[in-house]
């Protein structure tokens, strides 16, 4: 599978880069358009999931937080590529980078929590976690999230959300400085922060009242869940050909990312597509593997872990974007719009406030995953009936 992908990948690679002119002449006639487009999908998506898999690979052998670190900085390097490819290619998507960092914000901290959450809930009753890791996250989100996507419409030098180029550079160093120092604190003297609770309170809910119930005896009563499979063991090969693998899985999403912003940008403009679409599939595309291995660790009962994908999604995306795009539009002197419609600073004031309040907790229920399901659809009605 592994070398099938790569041949894929890497072949597909060669035909863009020699015949990527003729092919891309075809985009007028509806056929070739939407093969070319699932060609391009499916060798990217497939790609993702080697990353997935190798950055998990990597996370068994290394352990917590630096696996999910890998993983999360990885898949964000695929969705700087492929904004930038779009960016660059068009040179008139001055919200793509803002539609985009929304959209993954809205995917990973509604859609994704929000599943996760409820059948966390249904399989485990209740799950815990580490409340200073994601009060952590929560701590770094909210300000990268709000000085970038909220705070350009309430600024008096320009307007309709675009900033100056002072504050572009001022807003691009501070979202790198303040994502670097949580950075050096989740890899250093927190670490232990990211990490799965230890004891009994990271037991399910009906175990852990089983056996406080139970104590007398060594059997357990019948409501007692029995304890989750350890994760499975790394496979054969060094972390060195793991880091090389992914690499190699990387490469091709980048290189053919160029040619997916080409077809994107046609097929939205040719449907009549909202503009807001095109941010939407990029985080899609890009962060699909990820959200499946974060719901997997959900499914297992590895919250933490789920919670170190999620949240570091979000603030990964941040982090690296938001200087990516605002240093693009400074070299190319494209217009660059961050700030949000009022409707959608409502649903992200909305969101940051929910997951506060979902993860000040040490457990989470089925509840918090329904209210997060339900504020993801509100946005996905109001992307198409705005």
């Amino acid at each position: 599978m592994m070398i099938a992908r790569l041949a894929c990948a890497w072949a597909s690679v060669a035909a863009f880069q020699l015949f990527g002119g003729t092919l891309l002449a075809q985009l007028g006639a509806p056929l070739p358009s939407l093969l070319i487009f699932a060609w391009l999908l499916g060798v990217i998506v497939w790609s993702a999931f080697g990353v997935v898999h190798e950055a998990e690979e990597i996370a068994h052998r290394l352990g917590e937080p630096y696996g999910t670190l890998i993983l999360t900085l990885s898949i964000v390097i695929i969705e700087v590529a492929l904004i930038s490819a779009v960016m660059l290619g068009a040179k008139g998507a001055p919200t793509l980078g803002r539609d985009t960092m929304f959209a993954v914000l809205m995917i990973v901290l509604n859609g994704v929590v929000g599943i996760g959450l409820f059948i966390g809930g249904l399989r485990h009753f209740s799950q815990s976690y580490n409340l200073k890791g994601a009060s952590a996250y929560l701590a770094v989100i909210i300000p990268l999230t709000l000085i970038p996507l909220v705070l350009p419409n309430f600024t008096t030098s320009t307007s309709d959300g675009t900033l100056t180029t002072f504050q572009s550079i001022a807003f691009s160093l501070f979202t790198l400085l303040l994502y670097g120092a949580f950075l050096i604190l989740q890899t250093g003297r927190h670490s232990v922060f990211f990490k799965e609770p230890a004891g009994e309170s990271n037991m399910p809910y009906g175990a852990a009242y089983a056996r406080a119930r139970a104590q007398p005896g060594p059997e357990l009563a019948p409501d007692a869940e029995p304890a989750e499979e350890p994760p499975h063991p790394p496979s054969e090969g060094s972390t060195r050909s793991h880091v090389i693998l992914l690499l190699a899985n990387i490469l091709p999403i980048v290189i053919l990312a160029k040619s997916l912003a080409v077809v994107l940008d046609f097929g939205i403009a040719r449907l009549g597509a909202p503009v807001a679409l095109g941010g939407i599939l990029i985080a899609m595309v890009v962060f699909t593997p990820e959200c499946i291995a974060a719901l997997r660790a959900i499914s297992t009962n590895q919250l933490q872990r789920a919670i170190n994908l999620c949240l570091g999604a979000a603030a990964s995306t941040l982090g690296l974007t938001v200087p990516a795009v605002l240093v693009i539009g400074l070299i190319t002197g494209q217009e660059v719009v961050l700030g949000l419609s009022g409707t959608n600073m409502v649903i992200l004031s909305m969101t940051l406030l929910l997951s506060t309040l979902t993860f000040t907790g040490t457990r989470t229920t089925m509840l918090e995953g329904a209210v997060h399901l339900s504020v993801f659809f509100v946005f996905l009605v109001l992307v198409f009936s705005p």
